[in-house]
C-alpha cells in the first residue's frame, strides 16, 4: 500500500437531543462539531460519518471492517451505569446510544490493534470500554480537585488554557507532543476514577486527575481529557498528536487490508 495512502477514519456522532437547548420538536438526528473532521483531514484521513446503530451490530460491524481507525470526540457525559453505577444528580445529559455504539467500536478496536484516539469524552470511553470507572463530577465528589469546567456556555473561549498537565517521560504522548509539560484546555467536569485493564495513566494534571491515558500495547490507543482539535492549526506539536494517529491508521491498513477484503467480500 502507498505510502501517500489516506485512511479511512471513523467518527462517531452524537444524538442531537442529548444536546441542552435543542427543542423535543426538532427531528431526530445524528449530529457532530466540524472541527474533528476538519483535524482528521487536515494531516491525511479520509474521515467517516458513523451513525448510532445501537440497535443494528451487524451494520455497525460492518462499517468498523471498513476503518482504518477510530477517532472518539468528546460529547455529553458517559451513563453511568456502563460502570456499574446510579446517576448523580450532578451527571449532565446522556446520550445511551452513543455509549453502546463508542464503547463496542472501542472494544472491538482495542481486540484488534486498530488505532483509536479519544478526545475528552472519546478517552473516558476508553476508559470505560476497559473496565474502569469515571468521576461523575468532579467538584462534588472531590473537593481537592482544581476547576475543570471552563465551558463556552459560562464564557471561556475553546481554546482558553485553563491549567498544565504532566506527560510521562518516555510514553508515546509525549514522543508525539516532544514535551513532558503542556499547557491545555478544560471543559469538562466528569474524569477518570479507576484506570481500565492494559491502560498506563500518561498524563496527569497539578491535582493528580488523570489527563491522558494509553494503551500498554504496541497499538496506537492514546486518549486526551482535553481538545486537541482546537490547537491543530496553530500547534505544531498538537498536529503531531493526529499525525502519529494517522501514520499508524495507515500502518494498520498496510498490514491488514488482505484480510480486510475478504472479510467486506
Amino acid at each position: 500500500m502507498s505510502s501517500l495512502y489516506r485512511p479511512v477514519i471513523g467518527l462517531t456522532t452524537q444524538t442531537l437531543h442529548s444536546i441542552d437547548g435543542i427543542p423535543p420538536a426538532l427531528p431526530a438526528s445524528w449530529v457532530m462539531n466540524q472541527r474533528y473532521f476538519l483535524a482528521a483531514t487536515m494531516v491525511g484521513a479520509v474521515p467517516w460519518m458513523i451513525p448510532l446503530l445501537d440497535d443494528d451490530l451487524h451494520t455497525l460491524r460492518e462499517i468498523y471492517e471498513r476503518l482504518d481507525g477510530l477517532l472518539i470526540p468528546g460529547g455529553v457525559d458517559i451513563d453511568p451505569k456502563q460502570y456499574g453505577e446510579a446517576v448523580r444528580p450532578e451527571c449532565g445529559n446522556l446520550d445511551p446510544a452513543r455509549d453502546r455504539v463508542e464503547l463496542q467500536l472501542a472494544r472491538w478496536a482495542m481486540a484488534d490493534g486498530k488505532p483509536i484516539l479519544g478526545l475528552c469524552r472519546g478517552h473516558q470511553i476508553i476508559n470505560v470500554a476497559s473496565g474502569g470507572t469515571m468521576w461523575q463530577d468532579l467538584a462534588s465528589q472531590n473537593p481537592t480537585f482544581h476547576k475543570h469546567d471552563f465551558f463556552p456556555t459560562a464564557g471561556f473561549e475553546r481554546d482558553h488554557i485553563a491549567h498544565e498537565v504532566d506527560v510521562l517521560p518516555g510514553s508515546r504522548l509525549s514522543q508525539l507532543l516532544e514535551s513532558t509539560r503542556v499547557g491545555v484546555n478544560s471543559m469538562h467536569h466528569q474524569g477518570i476514577r479507576t484506570l481500565g485493564r492494559d491502560l498506563l495513566a500518561s498524563a496527569t494534571a497539578d491535582d493528580g486527575l488523570i489527563e491522558a491515558i494509553e494503551g500498554t500495547g504496541d497499538g496506537f490507543c492514546v486518549g486526551v481529557q482535553w481538545h486537541p482539535e482546537v490547537f491543530e492549526m496553530t500547534d505544531p506539536h498538537t498536529r503531531h498528536l493526529f499525525g502519529g494517529f494517522i501514520r499508524a491508521a495507515q500502518e494498520w491498513a498496510a498490514a491488514n487490508t488482505a484480510s480486510r477484503v475478504s472479510v467486506g467480500g
